[in-house]
């Protein structure tokens, strides 16, 4: 494949300090880009970060067409490249993009400039235990018209970026209310795809929820809201007695990678899985019980983050003294371990460059 290169004169690298990285507010020197127009990708191209110069009537910014993706890149011990299930997140890619009517690229479109990209840019990824190379696939349509339609050009890009752990406290438990009033999205509409909207759609009860102290907003499904289906923009899992639930992949939640992760090692290490509606009620029941052991999110910002508390309708449980729970701590350990090429990555998960 021909990768048209272009190299910034002068590296970013010196101003970055390593030891105090935030999420996602620092981008590394290079960047893809490539278009599609006339039925096909085009050459793409790797060249320095910098903006794009977009018409006002760009039907993405009226019509919201558009795609992304989220993955992570590892240094390992050896100083090796590892990208953790790239082609996974290509494959969601490429079902999101159905989704929103966007032509499909092929493996090799979506990989081989990656690898060249994090070759070029390897200073950027950074060594230390806990960080790692953030990297955003992001399509979305070009052509200049006002009118609701399919477009006919698209422009995908990579974005990198060095970052430290999602949340500040990194695993320390976070404080989830319920949705309330406000749904994130129902079945048959965008919740399985990875599209702008449906963070757009978070925007407002986030902010709520931050202002009445919590982490984030524990969404509810639509139609009942009774039955959970995300924690903010991550997959949710319940250790109720021995068994891991989570919800099911029913077209209102995204197909999370590491959501697949956990429930592939869980299986691996003999825990019962079951894939299957849980309401708030039910929760609650389990935490009087006494049989509610733990509660995490999952997602490749987060890897997992622990629940140590959960409101709703103005009462209250608290998870495991609001501390993180034995399997939360194992899997975290295990998913690092395997990114970090710390452990063998017996799944065949990670891409080594």
């Amino acid at each position: 494949m021909k990768i048209e290169i272009i190299k910034k004169q002068q590296s970013g690298l010196a101003k970055i300090d390593f030891n105090n990285l935030q999420f996602g507010d620092t981008f590394s020197d290079h960047m893809i880009t490539m278009d599609y127009h006339d039925q096909c990708w085009k050459t793409p191209t790797i060249k320095p970060y910098g903006a794009f110069e977009l018409f006002p009537g760009n039907c993405y910014l009226h019509y919201g067409q558009a795609v992304f993706e989220g993955l992570k890149a590892f240094k390992t011990p050896n100083g090796k490249i590892n990208i953790f299930r790239p082609d996974a997140h290509y494959q969601r890619l490429n079902n999101s993009s159905q989704r929103l009517c966007i032509p499909k690229m092929d493996y090799d479109t979506f990989i081989k400039p990656l690898t060249q990209l994090l070759q070029i840019d390897s200073a950027w990824i950074p060594d230390k235990k806990g960080c790692s190379l953030y990297i955003r696939p992001v399509i979305f349509a070009t052509d200049n018209f006002i009118g609701v339609k399919i477009s006919d050009t698209y422009t995908y890009f990579v974005i990198t970026s060095p970052v430290g752990a999602y949340y500040k406290g990194g695993l320390m438990p976070t404080r989830l209310t319920t949705s309330g009033e406000h749904v994130r999205t129902i079945k048959g509409i965008l919740g399985e795809a990875k599209t702008p909207a449906n963070y757009a759609a978070s925007l407002l009860p986030q902010e709520i929820a931050k202002k009445n102290g919590f982490s984030q907003v524990l969404w509810l499904d639509g139609i009942e809201k009774q039955y959970i289906d995300e924690v903010g923009t991550a997959n949710v899992f319940f250790l109720i007695g021995d068994e891991l639930i989570t919800p099911p992949l029913d077209g209102s939640i995204l197909a999370g990678i590491t959501r697949d992760s956990i429930i592939t090692l869980a299986k691996d290490w003999g825990i019962t899985v079951c894939e299957r509606r849980i309401s708030i009620d039910e929760v609650f029941e389990s935490a009087k019980q006494n049989t509610l052991k733990e509660i995490f999110s999952t997602g490749t910002a987060v890897v997992i983050s622990p629940v140590g508390e959960i409101e709703h309708n103005g009462k209250s449980i608290v998870i495991n003294n609001n501390e993180i729970g034995h399997l939360s701590q194992r899997l975290y350990d295990e998913i690092t371990a395997i990114q970090y090429g710390e452990k063998e990555d017996r799944f065949g998960w990670c891409l080594t460059i």
